[in-house]
């Protein structure tokens, strides 16, 4: 355990380095097309996550790539971590969040998030922004963009019951493209509000996607199936590799803390 915690905070002192050496490399991105701002991004995720290998001992493995198609497209992945924030990027060539508002105040990072052409929400306005921002996730899918969205919307532990929210459903009636389903287990390895990095074999796997078309109610109950079942398999490998490599697998909240979080 006493590794751990110094591989970890070892990690976090770099990670963040790593963060502001590349907000300096991309200040050239502000006057150039969003392509240079994208890459930026990618790129600082990719360093991040090889640091991680290196520095934690967390391996990383990406599974199913071949499934992802071209061109316009909702990916919707489970959310354990804020790693896969990061990791996801890499994939695609236009990729797009839907984030709090708050985030695009931030100087210097803010600024890129707008620049990337990040959809920026207020939680606090109700439904009346909601489907506002419904609307423009539309319209950026089918301008040819990919967008990347956490389907219960907030990291939710490993083991938590699931808790999908409307949104996905909504935008992928209005979208009309397919949907990119992504199971992992990034919360065994990167644990929500931890500084601490535990080793292992972190694994995201894009699984089949979803045509378009389909009715909300069933178009739900196949994306969240397909995301459960599959994270919850990872999930399982990942703890026991961590009994092998430690002797003990990750903490993660109890359902009950992570309903109250």
């Amino acid at each position: 355990m006493v590794s751990v915690v110094l591989r970890s905070v070892v990690y976090n002192i770099v990670f963040y380095l790593n963060l502001v050496f590349w907000v300096v490399v991309g200040l050239p991105t502000y006057v150039m097309p969003r392509w240079g701002i994208l890459w930026v991004a990618s790129t600082w995720g990719r360093t991040s996550i090889w640091l991680m290998e290196v520095i934690c001992n967390v391996r990383v493995e990406y599974r199913g790539r071949d499934k992802i198609p071209q061109g316009p497209l909702i990916v919707a992945s489970k959310h354990q971590s804020a790693w896969e924030t990061l990791a996801l990027l890499q994939f695609f060539d236009q990729p797009f969040y839907i984030l709090k508002r708050e985030l695009t105040w931030l100087p210097f990072f803010g600024w890129y998030l707008l620049k990337a052409g990040m959809i920026g929400v207020n939680r606090e306005s109700g439904g009346r922004s909601m489907i506002g921002v419904i609307r423009r996730a539309g319209q950026q899918i089918r301008q040819g963009r990919q967008f990347l969205i956490f389907p219960e919307g907030t990291r939710r532990a490993p083991g938590a019951p699931p808790d999908y929210k409307n949104g996905v459903s909504l935008i992928y009636g209005d979208a009309g493209v397919p949907c990119l389903p992504v199971a992992l287990n990034s919360g065994l390895f990167w644990p929500r509000r931890s500084f601490l990095r535990y080793p292992g074999t972190l694994v995201l796997e894009f699984l089949d996607p979803i045509p378009p078309g389909l009715k909300r109610k069933e178009f739900t109950g196949r994306l969240s199936q397909a995301i459960e079942e599959a994270s919850d398999r990872l999930v399982q490998a990942g703890r026991e590799e961590q009994i092998r490599l430690l002797g003990f697998s990750a903490p993660v909240m109890s359902p009950e803390a992570q309903s109250r979080a």
